[in-house]
C-alpha cells in the first residue's frame, strides 16, 4: 500500500509536468501485477494497456477491473504477454507512458528489454521504472542483526526477495547510463519506502492521521539527499527524446 501510494504520487508529478491538463494519454503498463496502477489511471481517464506474464496476477486484475463502472473497463486492455515482447503487441511509438514497475528484478538481462520499451513510446513520452536498489542491499539484513547477510550483500547484487525467489537489484548510475543509451535519458528519480521497509512482512500500516504523517515522511525523504539514495526501491522516470 505504501509503495503503491508514493510511486503513484511521484507518477502523476510527472505526468502533470509533462503532458497538458486534462489530455487523455496511452499507458502501457509492463508487468501490471494485479493492475494497481493501470486500474488508477484508467480511472483518471487515460487508455491504458496491461501485460502480464503470469497468469494468476493477469486473472486477479481481469476481477478487479470486472468491478469497475462500464466507463472505465472500456479504457482497459489487458494482455498476456511478456515484456520482453513488446515489439510482437504493439507499433514503435504507440504509448505516451509506459510503465515497469517490479520487473527488472526478474530479468538477467534487462537492457534488450529497456531498449524495446523506449521504443513503444512516442517522442517526449515517458519511461517509469520501479527497481530494487542494489546499492542498499546490506541494510534490510544489517537492520536486523544478519550480519553474516550483512556482509554477503555488499558482494552482490542478487537477494532473495519476499516471495522467496532470488533476483537481481540494479544500481542508479548503471541505469541513468542505460537510459542514455536508449534515447530516453533520466529526467527525474525517488527513493521508495525508505522507513517502512524493514517492517514485517505481515504488518499493517497505520491508518488515519497516522497514515498521512507515515506518507509524508516518506515522501519527503524520497526527493531528498542523502535519504533517497538508501530507499529499499528506486522509481526512475527517463523522457524518449
Amino acid at each position: 500500500m505504501v509503495r503503491q501510494e508514493l510511486v503513484a504520487r511521484q507518477l502523476d508529478e510527472q505526468i502533470t509536468g509533462r503532458f497538458p491538463v486534462g489530455k487523455r494519454l496511452r499507458v502501457l503498463d509492463v508487468g501490471m501485477g494485479q493492475g494497481t496502477q493501470a486500474l488508477r489511471l484508467a480511472r483518471a481517464g487515460h487508455t491504458v494497456t496491461g501485460l502480464e506474464s503470469d497468469a494468476a496476477m493477469l486473472s486477479t486484475a481481469r476481477e478487479a477491473l470486472a468491478t469497475e463502472p462500464a466507463g472505465i473497463r472500456e479504457r482497459v486492455r489487458l494482455i498476456e504477454g511478456d515484456g520482453l515482447e513488446t515489439g510482437v503487441h504493439f507499433l514503435p511509438g504507440s504509448f505516451d507512458v509506459v510503465l515497469c514497475h517490479g520487473v527488472l528484478m526478474y530479468v538477467r538481462e534487462p537492457d534488450a528489454m529497456l531498449a524495446g520499451l523506449a521504443r513503444m513510446l512516442a517522442p517526449g513520452g515517458l519511461l517509469s521504472l520501479l527497481v530494487r536498489n542494489a546499492d542498499t542491499l546490506a541494510l534490510r539484513p544489517g537492520l536486523t542483526g544478519d550480519w553474516a547477510g550483512a556482509m554477503d550483500a555488499f558482494e552482490t547484487d542478487t537477494y532473495t526477495n519476499r516471495l522467496g525467489l532470488r533476483v537481481r537489484a540494479d544500481r542508479l548510475d548503471a541505469l541513468t547510463a542505460t537510459l542514455a543509451g536508449i534515447a530516453a535519458p533520466l529526467h527525474a528519480w525517488y527513493g521508495v519506502r525508505l522507513f517502512t521497509d524493514g517492517a514485517a512482512d505481515d504488518a499493517q500500516p497505520p491508518s488515519g492521521e497516522d497514515l498521512e504523517r507515515l506518507l509524508a515522511a516518506e515522501d519527503r525523504a524520497g526527493r531528498t539527499d542523502p535519504y533517497r539514495r538508501v530507499a529499499a526501491l528506486l522509481h526512475l522516470c527517463g523522457v524518449r527524446g
